[in-house]
């Protein structure tokens, strides 16, 4: 990582997921719930990583729109459903403290 002059590159989100993987599957003791849910995640994040590299060798300004494009699209997808999930939560009404 110092060659591209990033010194401390973060990779908290797919290290905690690798790690919630490996403690929740059947071999490190868990009940293998999520293992899916966290593969895909592993996956997505490496296609992310290859399709990235390989449209750096294209042009720089491709990958820089394309990113652009995708924040987009992600934000036009989910800001809308945050609203609603904002919207059910503000019309149900809380349970009092004691009722479990």
């Amino acid at each position: 990582m110092k060659r591209v002059k990033v010194a401390d590159l973060t990779t908290t989100v797919l290290t905690m997921t690798l790690t919630g993987l490996a403690a929740d599957s059947p071999l490190g003791g868990g009940d293998g719930k999520g293992s899916s849910r966290r593969t895909a995640a592993v996956v997505a994040m490496l296609i992310g990583a290859i399709a990235g590299a390989l449209l750096l060798k294209v042009q720089l300004a491709a990958v820089l729109g394309l990113a652009a494009l995708l924040a987009i699209l992600t934000w036009l997808v989910f800001i809308p459903a945050a609203g609603s999930v904002e919207q059910a939560e503000v019309e149900e009404p809380p349970e009092p403290a004691g009722s479990r």
